[in-house]
């Protein structure tokens, strides 16, 4: 029998307990471990039912119990020890506070006052399940650190009542999905109210006089609001109410619906909660990923109201933005038709004073290679913002590649988009053994730091740790992950349809001495879950190797729409289930935050092969890293940046020789085969006369001394303020709306008047031998460069003319390309061309060329790339071409 109607009865606590409530609304529990321990304390049994949500369980623990422990003085000493610790926490003076001064006291505050941080997922917790993987993990990870950190950071995003799936199999293999239902009242989650204690909304103008409403829940991740908005509210049609039902699911109308929500009502959100709890506004928007591309038209629509024009609004809103790319791969940009923008941003119900042309100018691929009729949300963070990265150096050159099309004329490498590898939190991943080794070292409250806030110096503390301690440690964690392993297989087959009599082998699955290799991840078809599967009787043999054997994790989600995924994961299923392997091999289903965090630690090499270079980073070898796992990867991602031999193992990719691929994954497949049996398992299994691996056990020494420091997302979010968010406050503060406008007007005439701007003559003498110029020139000699440019209407203020000089190939393109000023030699000549003179110093031995090239120059933009615009000179030849140097 159905209940009609479904609510949540609260528990009443007792005033000694009053600080368990404040506890369990601050996410912070989910990384700090005295909090959690207090919790289990509670009711040591129903904290394992509640799956560790200290919500769950004070919604269960019974009045007797609460009673009890209000009168127990042992109790309320550690309650109020981990109460002050909080307090603390949340208003102490941190890294942030302590570096945010400007260099001179008239510059004011260096840092920004405030940074707001869109994300359509976010994943904090397990208790809180609104992400389906890397991008929402690395979210979740962004907002702890921040925290930790001090960065007064506000985290927007949406609240999907029904999270993303749950999975499960099929007796066969096959993934089946479930949508659980969460209710808000019985998550760590509260509502924004106004004044008067009704809820707050946001409210979006739809197509047909329709609206959408959205109520806005604020979850405390320590020190940060994590803003969430919520359409399932009672005034809404049935098609509004389910627009936040599941993270990306439905059509591309839901989708389009979804991300309008989130930007232009996030924005909104936003503004309603620093008017109702004194927040500072933010100066800087930061956009992961282009779902929320749209929050940049609400602000434009924002100083539109206050009387600034489109092209100023554009500006000053790019000024303070900053975008971040998380995927090499063109799937994983939303796209949209343009007629189905066109429709909800037409009749300028929902962004009075914003053309829909001007709207969908910013989207559409209007360049070489891109589909004319498709609205890019990628694309328009790009445009809506001044500052992109990627998220590790490689795909930061990746996606100079992949976006150079939006600045037609220069080579990638000049493409104004820089790389953050991404980090991640420690105290969320790092396994409490771990941190307790650490402890011992140097301390509670310095490894605590340590894994925060970053410092070497405070890591190199794991290298007197004895080589006994590190490796029962390993041991430790790996049998802890071999008895979790066993109780989610044996729920999986019971889901599975297979009785209590059939699962007796599962008492031996795995080993807890055995070399345990983890893989698990999304499943897209570029992961290659299956590569492992290429030679099944090679694998065969390495699991079942009499004297090395390996045992393998595997875990991972295909998208609901992917039945190419799906299939992936049958066909690993399908191997998994052979009674010849299946204690040696095992496929978990439902793969989340509470498996990860059992699985990082208890694995001793973490497995990664994608196809090169689609990996933007993948985090999760980082995960185990910090956990003294090694890794076993392609060189991708942010592997490719910091492998060391110390670290782990590069798995060789034939990315330049194999172009069938077939054969690509043939060849990396049997280099992974190879690894794993004449370096991995010898390695591990090679005993010293003390009975200990002793190199493998140095190798986990490094990794966790060296390696340890550069993963951290303290040092990621470090890097974001300093390099990203830092400058874009400051270029914020710098474009009021009478600079604002004086931009978009300097840009108007400077696009305008572009093309009668041109190279027309380059000559170069060497100095050394003024003569004539020369074929060949000697290190360290100077040619004096005299060019001879038109600039048709524009000045030489409104340009640089540069040199561009460096080593170049057989088809002469320049590499590793520096740039040289050059300056204007008096007024134009009778033609009104001017003639612009300067050094070239010849620094480099071997070939050598240069170029010559004119930009737009302005004090407020960024970059000479910003405007897209750039004046070569016709086809070289001859000595123009270049040098020979000797």
């Amino acid at each position: 029998m159905k209940a009609i109607r479904r609510f949540t009865v609260r528990p009443v606590l007792p005033e000694p307990l009053r600080p368990l409530s404040d506890l369990a609304r601050n996410l912070r529990w989910s990384w700090h471990t005295e909090t959690r321990e207090l919790f289990q304390t509670v009711d040591p049994e129903g904290w394992q039912a509640a799956g560790g949500d200290p919500v769950r369980l004070l919604g269960a623990v019974s009045a007797a119990r609460l009673a009890e422990l209000a009168a127990d003085r042992r109790f309320l000493r550690r309650l109020a020890t981990v109460a002050d610790d909080l307090d603390d926490y949340l208003h102490g003076r941190r890294w942030y506070q302590a570096n945010s001064g400007g260099h001179h006291v008239a510059e004011g505050p260096h840092f920004p006052t405030a940074v707001a941080y869109f994300s359509p997922e976010f994943g904090v917790t397990a208790a809180l399940p609104q992400y389906s993987g890397g991008l929402g993990i690395l979210a979740g990870d962004h907002l702890k650190a921040a925290s930790d950190l001090g960065v007064p950071l506000i985290g927007v995003g949406l609240l999907y009542r029904h999270g993303y799936f749950r999975q499960s199999l099929s007796r066969d293999g096959w993934q089946q999905e479930h949508y659980p239902v969460l209710d808000p009242n019985e998550l760590p989650v509260s509502l924004l109210r106004e004044a008067d204690a009704t809820p707050a909304r946001v409210s979006l103008a739809l197509p047909g006089g329709h609206s959408l409403l959205a109520h806005i829940w604020v979850a405390r991740v320590g020190r940060v609001p994590l803003l969430m908005l919520d359409s399932d509210v009672e005034e809404n049609g049935p098609g509004e109410r389910d627009v936040t039902d599941r993270l990306y699911g439905g059509g591309s109308e839901h989708r389009l619906l979804q991300e309008m929500l989130l930007g232009i009502g996030g924005v909104r959100a936003v503004r309603a909660y620093c008017r109702l709890t004194d927040h500072p506004e933010p100066e800087v928007f930061h956009t992961n990923e282009g779902h929320a591309g749209f929050l940049g038209l609400e602000r434009i629509r924002e100083l539109g109201a206050c009387g600034v024009d489109f092209d100023a609004a554009l500006e000053a809103v790019r000024a303070g933005t900053v975008f971040t790319t998380h995927t090499p791969v063109a799937a994983g940009i939303d796209r949209f038709d343009r007629e189905l923008v066109a429709r909800h941003f037409g009749d300028r119900a929902e962004l009075p004073g914003v053309p829909v042309e001007k709207v969908l100018s910013l989207g559409m691929e209007t360049y070489p290679g891109g589909e004319p009729n498709l609205f890019n949300m990628a694309v328009m963070g790009m445009r809506l913002a001044q500052r992109a990265n990627g998220v590790s150096r490689l795909h930061g050159a990746v996606s100079r590649r992949m976006f150079a099309g939006l600045w037609p004329g220069f080579d990638p490498a000049e493409v104004p988009i820089t790389s953050v590898t991404n980090g991640v939190h420690a105290p969320t991943w790092v396994a409490p053994e771990v941190l307790r080794l650490g402890a011992r070292q140097i301390g509670a409250g310095r490894a605590e730091d340590a894994l925060s806030v970053g410092g070497s110096d405070r890591w190199d503390a794991v290298a007197d740790v004895p080589d006994s301690e590190i490796w029962e440690l390993r041991r430790s964690l790996r049998e802890q992950l071999v008895l979790e392993v066993r109780a989610r297989l044996r729920a999986s087959w019971r889901q599975r349809g297979a009785g209590a009599a059939e699962l007796g082998w599962i008492d031996g699955a795995l080993d807890p001495d055995v070399l345990t290799i983890g893989f698990a991840r999304r499943v897209p078809s570029y992961k290659r879950l299956t590569l492992m599967l290429r030679d099944r009787d090679r694998l065969m043999e390495l699991l079942l190797h009499p004297t090395r054997p390996v045992q393998i994790v595997v875990a991972g989600k295909a998208h609901p729409a992917d039945d190419s995924g799906k299939r992936l994961v049958r066909e690993l299923v399908r191997f998994a289930d052979d009674p010849r392997v299946r204690h040696r091999i095992v496929f978990l289903p439902d793969y989340g935050m509470a498996m990860a965090q059992k699985l990082y630690p208890g694995c001793d090499v973490w497995l990664n092969n994608p196809l090169r270079p689609l990996e933007a980073c993948g985090t999760s070898g980082m995960k185990a890293a910090l956990n003294g796992g090694l890794n076993l990867s392609v060189l991708d991602g942010w592997w490719d940046e910091w492998f060391e031999p110390d670290f782990g193992w590069a798995i060789p990719t034939a990315d330049g020789s194999a172009t069938d691929e077939d054969r690509r994954d043939e060849l990396e497949a049997a280099a992974l085969y190879g690894l794993i049996e004449n370096q991995v398992a010898p390695r591990f299994y090679d005993r010293g006369s003390s009975g200990l691996p002793g190199r493998w056990i140095e190798m986990v020494r490094r990794t966790l001394t060296t390696l340890g420091p550069k993963v951290l997302a303290g040092r990621m979010v470090r890097e974001y303020v300093e390099r990203l968010y830092a400058p874009a406050a400051q270029a914020h503060r710098a474009l009021d709306a009478a600079t604002a406008q004086e931009l978009a007007a300097w840009k108007a005439r400077v696009r305008g008047a572009w093309s009668g701007v041109a190279v027309d003559h380059v000559e170069a003498l060497d100095q050394s031998a003024p003569a004539a110029p020369a074929a060949t020139a000697e290190l360290g000699s100077t040619l004096a460069l005299r060019v001879r440019v038109a600039l048709g209407e524009l000045q030489p203020d409104d340009v640089e003319v540069q040199a561009v000089a460096g080593r170049v190939d057989s088809d002469d393109a320049i590499r590793d390309a520096r740039t040289f000023p050059l300056k204007p030699a008096g007024g134009p000549d009778l033609e009104g061309h001017w003639m612009y003179e300067g050094p070239l110093a010849l620094e480099r031995t071997g070939p050598f060329g240069y170029t010559v090239r004119i930009l737009p120059a302005h004090r407020l933009i960024p970059a000479g790339a910003d405007l897209g615009l750039v004046a070569l000179p016709p086809e070289s030849t001859g000595e123009d071409a270049g040098v020979l140097m000797r």
